[in-house]
Order: C-alpha cells, then structure tokens, then sequence
C-alpha cells in the first residue's frame, strides 16, 4: 500500500480529475445535448442532478479508490470478494478497452479537423474534402493508433512525470482558449440578445427523456463509472479532503461544460445554424460555422484542437485503468513497459472495426458509453456502502460514524442513487429499444 504513488499537490490532483472529467463529455456533448433537450430548461435540470446525484457518486468512486488503493479489479474484489468483485473488475476492463477503441477514432477527427482546417479552411469545397479524409478508414486507424501509442508513452513516465505534466499543461491552456473564444463570440453582432432568449427556460417542453437525457449527462460529464476515478482516487493523498475534491472536480467540470456554451451557442444562433444536430454537431454545424464567422479558420481551428488535447487526457485515463487492472489480474506476471506493450496490441485490434466503419461508434457507444457507465458507477457504490465497513466511509470523509452529519450522505449514497441509477439505466435502455 505504501508504494501506491499520490498525487503530489491539492492543484495538480483538482487539474488530472478536471481534465479526464471534462474530456469530450462536456466540449462536444453538452452543446448537443443542450440543443436536442430544451435548452436552458435541460441545463438547470443538469445542474441540479449534479449537485444531487452526481457529486455524491464522484465522492464514493474516490472513496472506494482510496480506501482499497486499487484499481476497478483489486477495489471491487475486497468489497465484494473475490469472484463476483473479479467479474465485474475484469467486465469494466473489457469496456474501458473498448470504449477508448472508438475514443481514439473520434478524437482522431478532431486532429484531423483541425490540422486540415488549419491549412485550408471551412468553405463547403474543402468540407467535403475533409469528409472524405474522415470517412477515409486507414486514415483514421493510423492517427488513431498514433494517439494511443502516445498516450502510452505518457503513461509510462509514471504519476508525476507523465499523467501530472499533461494535466498541467493542457487544462489551463483549455481554459485559456474557451475564454477568448467566448470573448469573441459574444462580439458578434446580436449574439447576446440570441443567447439570452435561448436560456429561457420553457419546462413545459420537457419530457421524460430529456430528464433521463440531463441525469445521464450528470454522470457521463463527470466520467464516473466505476473506472477513472476508482484508480485517480487510489492515488489521492490520505489527508485530502474528499468533499472538497470532488467539490472541485464537479466545479470545473460544469464550469468547462458552460464555458464551451457560452461560445458555440451564441455563434451558432447568429448564424442561424441547427442547434438540435446531435452527435454530429462537431463534424457538421461547427465548420459551417466556422466557414462564416470573421477570422473562422483561426477560430475554428484553436476551439478543435483545445477539444481535441482536453478529449486526450480522457484517452490517457482510460488506458491508465487498463494498465492497472492488468497489473491487478495476476494471471501472469508482467512488468509495466510489457503491460503496456500488451495494451496497445489489443487496441491494434479493437480500434480497426470503429476506423473502418463510422456507424459502428454510435452503436459501441450506447452499450459501452452511457450504459455501462451508469451500471458501473452504480455498482461502485454498491461496493463502497454494502461491502466496506461504514466506519471506513466517514474516515474518508474525515468524519467519524456517531452522530455524523455525513449520515444522510452516507444513506443516500447506498439507498438512493443506486435506485436512481437503476431507474436511469432501465429509462436509457427502452428509449434506445423504442428509437430503433
């Protein structure tokens, strides 16, 4: 246990969970999902499912990360034995592979956007040109593939010198970007009078799905899991307050989600493009966009290639879980250059398919995505509440068990949000099975 390396301040600890949270999460799906599901009434519904369910839930998988100071594997092996905690650990496994597969692909794009636009800019003539070079598969695969190898390499130069030094540089530098972006894009013309008639909230328009939609946004912008933030918590100093830390995290998470807002919104109401493209959003409307603003190609290509090292630090993540439940396995004995090694081996083969066939990622993303994030995040908690002692719970929250007004966290933690999750899970699956 005592050679689990810890973070080595409160600012670089807040920046690497920040940096894997906000990831492509929050800087391609928020707008989108801002658009498709009411506008400013799915943003306070958002907000709200946050402070309520997805803050509790980023505090547990920290804790449960810290108290066993193991990865998906090891962690839900002593909550739960064994076995059962085996399976699911090596279950998560399989998803994070997977899921940083397609990752990789769409991550990829956006380089590629970038560095195209870049060269040659948004008009309609070089759009259809780069959707050429992103329906070009091989394309893909190699930039994809390049990404991977790098985030290996990072990860190879340990805690400190690799994920840490990232994180440092590459949030701050996000941070910057967003800030002059939004600058510019409130200095169009009418922007804010557009942007303020979008943040009236009109709840009559919700429904159901846009509720589930907002409460699995909560937890998909936070990358909770089950995954990230089990084994970035493993690594989370004994005397850092978790309260705190993921009252910091889920500030800066928000905070990147608004911010990315504050400028794609009022650009993209301006020049009365579709707000409710979905998915798409990043690879359609954005160059259109772009193509006709003032000084577009500059603009266009700064946002894509902040998105693009913000949505990397997610992939460093991902594959820093992998190489931990590698580790935790045991099932042969490997060094930590040959388990990386080994981990890229398999994303050569996982990443092919979604190169190949860009259709695949949406399908790979519903079941690897959002589904398994909300069980896992779900059993995570069950893991934490059911399978750890409670008194283990509240040192986590530098709080004693007798007469702790941590009590009603801790009872919310292990009754409600598992039910939530559950309800979420189940709201998730028949709207998928009704839209197909």
């Amino acid at each position: 246990m005592s050679s689990r390396p810890v973070f080595s301040s409160r600012l670089t600890t807040i920046l690497t969970l920040v940096g894997v949270a906000v990831g492509l999460g929050n800087v391609w799906r928020f707008p989108y999902m801002m658009g498709k599901y009411g506008g400013s009434a799915f943003l306070l519904i958002y907000l709200a499912f946050t402070l309520l369910f997805a803050i509790p839930a980023l505090m547990g998988e920290i804790s449960l990360g810290r108290i066993t100071r193991k990865g998906p594997i090891g962690a839900f092996k002593i909550a739960l034995g064994n076995n059962i905690g085996g399976f699911i650990g090596f279950i998560l496994l399989i998803t994070i592979l997977t899921a940083n597969s397609y990752y990789a692909v769409v991550v990829g794009n956006v380089f590629y956007t970038s560095f195209y636009s870049v060269v040659n800019g948004f008009d309609s003539d070089n759009i259809q040109h780069y959707s050429e070079g992103l329906a070009n598969g091989h394309l893909q695969y190699l930039i994809a593939l390049t990404l991977t190898i790098i985030c290996l390499f990072v990860i190879s130069r340990g805690l400190h010198k690799g994920i840490e030094w990232v994180s440092k540089i590459i949030v701050p530098l996000f941070l910057i970007v967003i800030l002059f972006l939004i600058y510019y894009a409130l200095s169009l013309e009418g922007s804010w009078n557009y942007f303020k008639d979008f943040l009236n909230p009109d709840f009559s328009a919700l429904r159901a799905p846009h509720i589930f939609a907002a409460l699995g946004q909560a937890f998909y912008s936070l990358s909770l899991g089950g995954t990230f933030m089990i084994v970035y918590g493993s690594y989370l100093d004994k005397k850092e307050s978790i309260v705190d830390i993921a009252a910091w995290t889920a500030f800066g998470d928000v905070g990147a989600a608004l911010l990315t807002s504050l400028f794609i919104v009022p650009a993209i109401l301006v020049f009365q493009l579709d707000m409710t493209s979905g998915p798409t959003l990043i690879f359609d409307t954005l160059p259109r966009l772009f193509n006709q603003m003032p000084a577009g190609q500059i603009v266009g290509s700064l946002f894509l290639t902040a998105l693009g090292l913000v949505a990397f630090l997610s992939m460093i993540a991902a594959l820093e879980v992998a190489s931990t439940c590698l580790k935790e396995l045991k099932w042969f004995s490997l060094s930590k250059k040959r388990i990386l090694i080994l981990i890229g081996l398999i994303e050569v083969i996982l990443i092919y398919p979604s190169a190949m066939d860009a259709n695949l990622i949406g399908h790979l993303d519903m079941i690897f995505g959002s589904g398994m994030q909300v069980l896992g995040s779900g059993i995570s908690l069950i893991a934490l509440t059911w399978g750890l002692s409670k008194s283990s719970v509240f040192l986590q929250f530098n709080s004693s068990s007798k007469g702790s007004r941590y009590n009603l966290l801790y009872q919310w933690m292990k009754w409600v949000i598992p039910l939530v999750l559950l309800l979420v899970l189940i709201g998730y699956i028949y709207s998928t099975i009704s839209a197909s």
